[in-house]
């Protein structure tokens, strides 16, 4: 009977995603088959890995629902052509005529789905010099948090903005994860200010590796993103990162490391529910000075 090998071999498909999901799915296809060739055993790309279009009607009239994306299948294909977990960080999915989904998946070397997740966290942004994003006029929120087991570990799954809230990882490391995926399209301007922090910070508060594949450089919508995939171990150490350029990043993931990091810091088994008292009364406050004095 087969072992699972204790460590094994993550890798990040760092994309410039544009308008046409063939050519998308083709460059994606010739990462992971590099990746594969490296001795991967668990593939990430990144989020809207099959399209980035900022035309609505365009937009609508290219993607499809789940049950006919061509790149779903596709991937589910490779999964089993390479056997290896392809995790697809993310398809725009279409949910109804004017709406979608932002779906990531994971998908077994047999090519199962063992988990969809839609993303939570709606990017509806103004950043300085006139950038602005209104994620939610295009997709539907979802609202239910997903942890995938694999066989090294349970993978809290997640996407982009969700970065930004860390109470759904803390929830996903409390039920179990010890990976959690980050797969983005950070713009350029925040990334440059917050992506590596944030990632260690994830890491290192709930004692997980993190696995972010990233969308990076100028892309066909004008968008310009910011790249930098990024492995992070459950110390904080960044064990890989990648660039502005399309590529492949990988580090070998010793799960091990998860039980040393909590034992050293075990703030998982300390976190304690608790309430919020109501402000203070400004007399009961001047009352309290008073006394002082």
């Amino acid at each position: 009977m087969s072992q699972t090998p204790a460590t094994f071999k993550a890798a990040l498909i760092q994309m410039r995603t544009g308008l046409d999901p063939a050519a998308n799915l083709d460059a994606a296809t010739r990462m992971i088959a590099e990746a594969k060739s490296a001795g991967a055993d668990y593939v990430q790309t990144p989020e809207m890995t099959n399209i980035m279009d900022v035309q609505r009607d365009r937009f609508f009239a290219t993607i499809q629902e789940e049950d006919a994306d061509v790149s779903l299948a596709a991937f589910r294909d490779l999964a089993r052509k390479h056997k290896i977990f392809v995790h697809v960080g993310s398809l725009a999915i279409k949910v109804a005529p004017e709406k979608a989904a932002n779906r990531g998946f994971v998908i077994t070397p047999k090519g199962d789905i063992v988990a969809r997740y839609d993303k939570i966290h709606m990017f509806d942004v103004d950043l300085a010099g006139g950038e602005s994003y209104r994620e939610s006029r295009n997709y539907r929120a979802g609202d239910i948090a997903i942890n995938a087991d694999l066989p090294w570990g349970v993978l809290g799954v997640t996407i982009c903005y969700d970065l930004r809230f860390p109470a759904l990882y803390r929830a996903l490391a409390e039920a179990g994860a010890t990976m959690l995926a980050i797969p983005s399209a950070f713009t350029r301007q925040t990334g440059e200010a917050h992506w590596n922090v944030l990632m260690r910070a994830r890491a290192i508060e709930n004692g997980c590796f993190v696995l972010a594949a990233a969308q990076g450089g100028k892309h066909e919508n004008g968008r310009e993103t910011f790249g930098h995939s990024i492995i992070v171990d459950p110390w904080g150490r960044v064990l890989a990162e990648g660039g502005s350029e399309p590529g492949v990043v990988m580090a070998e993931i010793d799960p091990a490391q998860v039980a040393e990091a909590r034992s050293r810091m075990p703030s998982l088994q300390h976190g304690r529910r608790f309430e919020m008292a109501e402000p203070m009364a400004e007399s009961t406050h001047l009352h309290l000075v008073q006394d002082a004095e």
